[in-house]
């Protein structure tokens, strides 16, 4: 199982939100390139990165210059979401700053045939699809509108389009440190084949093992890490000695 620490940015800072509430946040550190250097140091093999204005604003803001920063300071993969929703933007993160992979959202619930578009030109392994849950319906435009889409169905179609890999967060989780909402990962599985990475709530290494237990693919640690819950490198190294 893969462990993706997290990066969320905000104004070119590192923070951290409490179940995706923009004005409940804890600012983690103003130099995020050292943050991610810090990450592989610890030995994580992918750093889960948010552009928290990109996702709020739609488009590539003022995390441009941190994320290129963060892209030169590391030589493990990044994954990155937030406000990318035109293939412009795809191809920048991808092509010009090397990004690993790219996270759509909004984008791929809004327009599913631009989904489809990027799928096919850069392949399963570069475009990654976030499923951002409240209600059980599909959350967009960074959490703060809901869509009327189920998330099982939503999952459904983004697997029979062939797209690989999902984050799945549970935003009343997210921040929280109340651990994971395992019910709804088990109903995903029952439903779905599909690859999916738990996000939300993380709170020990029992979670984490847990979820390694499972079969995922793989988990989000944020503020359990930031917060000194989880001794990253440690839950590291036990995960691969299994």
């Amino acid at each position: 199982m893969l462990i993706f620490p997290a990066i969320d940015l905000k104004d070119g800072e590192a923070v951290r939100l409490y179940k995706g509430d923009y004005n409940n946040k804890k600012v983690y550190s103003k130099e995020p390139e050292k943050l991610a250097k810090q990450f592989e140091k610890l030995g994580a093999k992918i750093i889960h990165l948010v552009d928290l204005d990109g996702a709020k604003d739609g488009y590539c803001s003022v995390n441009y210059n941190t994320i290129k920063k963060i892209r030169e300071n590391v030589s493990i993969k990044i994954e990155l979401g937030g406000g990318i929703r035109d293939k412009q933007t795809v191809d920048m993160y991808l092509n010009k700053l090397k990004i690993d992979r790219i996270i759509l959202g909004t984008a791929a619930i809004n327009d599913f045939n631009f989904l489809k578009e990027v799928l096919k030109t850069y392949g399963p392994e570069k475009i990654v699809v976030g499923v951002d849950i409240k209600d059980n319906l599909v959350s967009t435009s960074g959490w703060t509108k809901t869509s009327n889409v189920n998330y099982i169905d939503f999952i459904k179609q983004l697997e029979n389009i062939g797209i690989k890999y999902i984050i799945v967060t549970d935003i009343s989780k997210d921040g929280t440190l109340l651990g994971p909402n395992f019910e709804l990962y088990k109903n995903i599985r029952k439903n779905t084949d599909i690859n999916f990475v738990v996000s939300g709530g993380i709170k020990s290494k029992e979670d984490i093992l847990k979820v390694a237990n499972l079969n995922y693919y793989g988990c989000i640690i944020g503020k359990a890490y930031y917060d000194g819950k989880v001794d990253l490198m440690e839950v590291i190294k036990c995960l691969e000695k299994e």
